[in-house]
């Protein structure tokens, strides 16, 4: 086992991998993303992913609600009452007010906050698809007691289902939520990277999908570079909420090998706001572990040599 927090410039060669290409991930800018799915549809094609989310579920136009087992992407479909930047949305409502009352995501109404003035305000969608982090430090790496779970010369995270048990360690260490476990048979399944085409030189099928090249994928490095400067594009166009989620390599998990544009907190997105990797403390827990047993040990063997001497 490598080193399980702080940055880390070479994760594939702290796994092991001698000569290894560059490491490579995905940006996903959420400011382009249209909602279409594709990128869910192509990902399950592809991956020969069981169907799942046909139940309407009444909360959005989103019908796979969340990543799992049985969908490794995942496009979300936030509502919110608020403009773009300085975008002009080109369609006019009057005086009807679809939120008027009615707190969304958590966010007080705008009308009752004007007194209900019945004024509209703006609304948008805000639509981004979520997927595996690949992260840099991966619990779910440290947890796996079968060796499922590798990393592989591309840097990024991959299951092997032929040998995981089913044990489910790696279920709540992931900070993200991402892995799961099907039902039939408790193995867990999550994105791949598409590691049978990135091998073969291929884009992942969802970035290959995308209309919109909302899903970007390519050598991490020159991804950090280009999402650092859309963000600095789209400060200039008036969005001043635009901000990266997931490339900084001094965070929590040591940056993610997929990392995201957002136009709003994570919070509005479902994502952890500081996400630290949750295997960061098993060395001092097993140093003081130790030295509890150690304690435990000379307490007892104290205990018997009174005994002898009496």
């Amino acid at each position: 086992m490598g080193r399980i927090a702080g940055p880390l410039d070479d994760v594939a060669g702290d796994a092991g991998h001698i000569g290894h290409p560059p490491r490579m991930g995905f940006f996903t800018d959420t400011s382009v993303c249209i909602g279409c799915k594709a990128c869910e549809v192509a990902c399950k094609e592809w991956n020969a992913i069981p169907e799942d989310g046909l139940t309407f579920t009444g909360m959005s136009y989103d019908n796979t609600q969340g990543l799992g087992a049985d969908t490794w992407r995942h496009v979300a479909f936030i509502e919110q009452r608020k403009p773009l930047g300085l975008q002009d949305p080109g369609v006019e409502h009057g005086s009807y007010d679809a939120y008027d009352g009615v707190d969304v995501l958590g966010m007080a109404s705008e009308a009752a906050a004007r007194g209900g003035d019945g004024d509209r305000g703006e609304l948008r969608w805000l639509m981004a698809s979520d997927v595996c982090k690949h992260c840099t430090h991966a619990a779910c790496l440290d947890v796996c007691p079968t060796g499922s779970l590798f990393r592989t010369e591309y840097g990024t995270v991959v299951v092997q289902e032929d040998i995981c048990n089913g044990c489910g360690y790696c279920v709540p260490a992931c900070p993200y939520g991402v892995i799961d476990q099907r039902e039939d048979d408790g193995r867990v399944w999550k994105c791949t990277m598409c590691y049978d085409r990135i091998s073969d030189g291929r884009e992942p099928a969802c970035a290959k999908a995308c209309p919109t090249d909302s899903i970007q994928y390519g050598p991490l490095d020159e991804l950090r570079e280009r999402a650092a400067a859309r963000v600095e594009q789209l400060h200039d166009a008036g969005v001043d909420d635009a901000r990266l989620y997931g490339d900084d390599p001094g965070d929590g998990v040591g940056g993610d090998g997929a990392f995201f544009l957002l136009l709003d907190e994570p919070e509005a997105y479902g994502l952890p706001p500081d996400p630290v990797v949750t295997t960061r403390d098993l060395p001092s827990m097993w140093r003081h572990a130790g030295v509890a047993a150690l304690t435990l040990l000379g307490g007892m063997a104290a205990a018997y040599a009174a005994g002898r001497r009496r």
